[in-house]
């Protein structure tokens, strides 16, 4: 009987471990459901900072990198191809109704090397140009150094230093525009779920010193942007869309 019991235990832990490590792996990408939903439902994405996609591609595309030097958890990996992936159809998103929302025939590339306009390209197209030079000097770069453990180190250090600003530029687009209207509020107390979901997972899984770090950074920008919406206010209302 006690045989069993431990055998059964054991499969219950096994089943949930299995199951956190899947809202882990798709979990982070929860939250822009609903600001996708509502960039399609306005027809607007001023309110969404695109800069958050490019957060998260650098953050991602270099912890991919890390896995290469430093193998970290399975899941944790699978979550930055997830990522990835979720930026990729924000920003085409984003990049659709722009298109069809501009007035001035003047587009901008990455090919025309205007760094006021960085992030700021008119064609998918750039975005994805930028995605995949970056990988290649990433591999470059790493091919050539990987027996280095400090640079390994580093890598991990600046991937997760990115992520942790995640929040960030949608916090200081929110100060900017003195408003948080065009923004989902639902995607913000997701984040705030997850990043707390994703540091306790860190801390149990005693994962590396600098994912702690990148959670703890996190769940304090998403307060600071609940704390926004409080103050601004959405039109005198709040609104959970």
């Amino acid at each position: 009987m006690e045989q069993g019991s431990e055998e059964n235990m054991e499969s219950s832990w096994t089943l949930l471990s299995w199951l956190a490590s899947g809202v882990l792996v798709f979990g982070g990408a929860v939250p822009y459901v609903p600001q996708y939903q509502e960039i399609q439902r306005t027809n607007n994405a001023e309110g969404f900072s695109t800069r958050v996609c490019l957060v998260l591609l650098v953050a991602n595309i270099l912890r991919i990198f890390f896995w290469i030097g430093k193998q970290f958890e399975l899941p944790l990996l699978l979550q930055s191809v997830v990522m990835i992936l979720t930026m990729l159809a924000m920003l085409h998103l984003c990049c659709s109704i722009q298109s069809s929302n501009r007035v001035s025939t003047k587009q901008h590339h990455i090919t025309d090397l205007d760094l006021r306009y960085f992030w700021s390209w008119s064609s998918f197209e750039d975005y994805l140009v930028f995605c995949f030079a970056f990988m290649c000097l990433c591999a470059f770069i790493t091919f050539l150094f990987l027996d280095w453990v400090l640079f390994v180190e580093t890598l991990g250090s600046l991937a997760v230093m990115f992520e942790a600003m995640l929040g960030l530029p949608q916090l200081l687009q929110n100060y900017n525009n003195r408003s948080t209207r065009g923004m989902s509020i639902k995607m913000v107390l997701l984040w705030t779920a997850g990043d707390i979901f994703k540091t306790t997972y860190f801390v149990i899984n005693e994962s590396p010193t600098q994912f702690l770090v990148c959670g703890a950074v996190q769940i304090l920008i998403d307060i600071a942007i609940l704390l926004q919406v409080g103050f601004y206010g959405q039109d005198t209302r709040i609104k959970l869309g």
